[in-house]
């Protein structure tokens, strides 16, 4: 067997992974991004569909064949997968567009009837395991989800870290992880279900009050949870975890086992029920469990109730945005004035995407209670806002000029509360078009936020409203307009969401419910030119109610501008212009305290009533 690191080129571990399967009888090796726990952002350990690839975006699934090599990805990254897919012998198949042909379809014509296609099965949740067999049962193929081909040809892999384990105190959690237990196991109860199990690492830290660092950004940990009506199981790295915290947990009933008894103690289960999200649970949790097992198949209960924050999480979140907003006003401020300044000296304004980002990094960590970046900042100048979620490197770093405008999407950890803002910033002249579809972009936003709706309504129901600008232009954007954001968790929560297209969602999206909050961000973007994107934070609250009902309205937390030297303020209609000005004078109370007088006179005119 040919072994290979990532000095080698794509090519190269392309042919050693080739010769594996050759070996193994394989036909298709299907390389998913993700970790045994469905995460978003993967540790080194499980860059497996990277190292192969040689594509460094956060989604991804790659097929290789024998003769051939394809990548999936969506919009956010085909800009980034074309320029770093050149010369790989890999061809980029662009998800979610009309003509693009799907994964299955491609094993469907690439293999013949009765091939073996592999898969990690510790990589991919059970749901997508079933659909596949699905999609391809024509082929009669044989899919086999216990083997780790790409790990047996990384000689240079990253070993899996385990990082030290906290306590989230209770003055931020708001509740007690027993409380939490009782909780879930009322859940369990109804659902008519014995054992839950948890593999999602964010449930996992909520229900615990529990954090950690083993994920980027996430504050969360390697772990499994096993619940039964009396027991609780904690499978972590036993060394991650002081003793007295081992103590701590003991005395709540949380029983600690180690990380990799897991999948054995699941075959050893002999409860008739057993409660799990296949869409998050991934294919060898099941193939795990005993085969007269009942699966109950639902969101995860822990899921569901960490999306509702309690009031202790609202006030931090409230907190943290505040902190946040005066963070973000300071680095705009910093930003605008330096373009003034170039472009009256007729120079350079020394600032580039990547510094920018670690000044922007800097600002927030004056804050109080802040913990590092809630996701990597995307800094994008011209062209390069337009990759939805591009990262700019020392190849790619642009230095930033003034004129045209720079999308800055960043959010910040903080022990009280998540943040995730983005806002286009214009830093010279701009054409007539460019401020059309700029303002086009802030209705959306607005009329998605200022929108009042009876209980009941999920995001799909009203994705429309922010939409609606660009669609009666005849455009789009092809990301979701929002999604959950948890409580000095993960930026990115599940299960609320703001999205049209239910097509693949089983179960479907949940209806949202006070408590929740949801990220709203709305976009455009032309190849090669510009992009643009407003998103703000809002959080569900309790409206009115009447014989028609009990009604929810939207909060927005996040505390920043928008940039007025965007907009073409005659294109708003009076109420969307009414909700701006009432937003920026709130933007104005709150934060100008906090600024110094050069500061608070910039605000003062960022945030004058159009």
């Amino acid at each position: 067997m040919t072994c290979v690191t990532t000095q080698h080129s794509v090519p190269d571990r392309l042919s050693a992974l080739r010769d594996l399967m050759c070996a193994k009888a394989i036909d298709a090796c299907i390389v998913p991004t993700g970790d045994p726990h469905m995460s978003e952002y993967t540790s080194d350990h499980y860059k497996t569909r990277e190292f192969i690839t040689g594509f460094t975006g956060s989604a991804g699934t790659a097929v290789i064949t024998m003769d051939d090599a394809g990548l999936w990805t969506d919009s956010r990254y085909f800009l980034q997968a074309a320029d770093q897919l050149t010369g790989s012998g890999i061809t980029l198949y662009k998800h979610g567009l009309p003509d693009t042909m799907k994964i299955h379809e491609y094993l469907l014509q690439k293999l013949q009837p009765g091939g073996a296609i592999c898969v990690d099965g510790r990589l991919v949740s059970s749901a997508w395991a079933d659909k596949l067999r699905r999609d391809t049962s024509a082929g009669r193929f044989n899919l086999c989800t216990d083997m780790d081909l790409i790990g047996e040809i990384w000689a240079d892999r990253p070993a899996a870290e385990f990082n030290q384990v906290h306590e989230y105190p209770l003055l931020y959690a708001g509740v007690s992880r027993r409380e939490k237990v009782l909780a879930i196991r009322e859940d369990m109860s109804k659902a008519g279900a014995d054992v839950l199990v948890l593999s999602m690492l964010s449930d996992i830290a909520w229900l615990m009050n529990l954090r950690g660092s083993d994920v980027m950004c996430n504050p969360v940990f390697f772990s499994f949870v096993i619940i039964t009506p009396d027991r609780v199981f904690l499978y972590a790295d036993a060394d991650a975890i002081a003793p007295e915290l081992k103590e701590s947990l003991c005395s709540d009933g949380v029983e600690l086992r180690p990380y990799d008894c897991f999948y054995d103690d699941l075959g050893d289960i002999d409860d008739p029920a057993v409660m799990l999200d296949r869409e998050t649970c991934s294919e060898l949790i099941l193939q795990s469990l005993p085969e007269d097992i009942r699966v109950i198949n639902e969101y995860s209960p822990a899921m569901k109730r960490k999306a509702v924050k309690n009031p202790t999480e609202i006030r931090g979140i409230r907190s943290a945005h505040l902190k946040d907003g005066v963070a973000v006003c300071r680095f705009l401020y910093w930003l605008k004035t330096n373009a003034e300044k170039a472009a009256a000296t007729r120079s350079e304004m020394g600032i580039t995407e990547i510094s920018a980002a670690q000044k922007l990094h800097g600002f927030r960590a004056d804050q109080d209670l802040f913990m590092g970046d809630s996701f990597e900042a995307i800094v994008g100048y011209g062209p390069h806002a337009a990759i939805v979620h591009y990262c700019a490197t020392p190849e790619s770093n642009a230095a930033l000029e003034p004129h045209g405008m720079v999308l800055i999407d960043s959010g910040g950890q903080y022990l009280d509360g998540t943040t995730d803002i983005t806002r286009t910033v214009v830093l010279g002249p701009v054409t007539d078009r460019e401020k059309k579809l700029f303002t086009a972009v802030l209705r959306g936003h607005i009329n998605l936020a200022k929108a009042v709706f009876p209980k009941g309504l999920s995001g799909a129901n009203l994705d429309y409203l922010a939409h609606e600008p660009l669609w009666k232009m005849g455009l789009d954007y092809r990301h979701s307009t929002g999604h959950g954001v948890g409580h000095y968790l993960n930026v990115h929560e599940d299960p609320n969401e703001i999205y049209w297209d239910e097509t693949d969602m089983i179960p479907p999206m949940p209806p949202f419910e006070e408590g929740m909050l949801t990220s709203d961000e709305p976009g455009y973007y032309e190849d090669g030119q510009f992009g643009i994107r407003h998103e703000n934070l809002i959080l569900s609250v309790s409206g009115a109610k009447t014989d028609f009902g009990e009604f929810i309205e939207f909060e927005p937390v996040t505390l920043v501008p928008f940039d007025l030297d965007g907009i073409k303020a005659e294109l708003m209609q009076p109420d969307e212009r009414e909700f701006l000005n009432s937003y920026h004078q709130t933007v104005y109370e709150k934060i100008a305290p906090h600024l110094n007088d050069e500061e608070r006179l910039w605000l003062r005119n960022a945030t004058r009533a159009i």
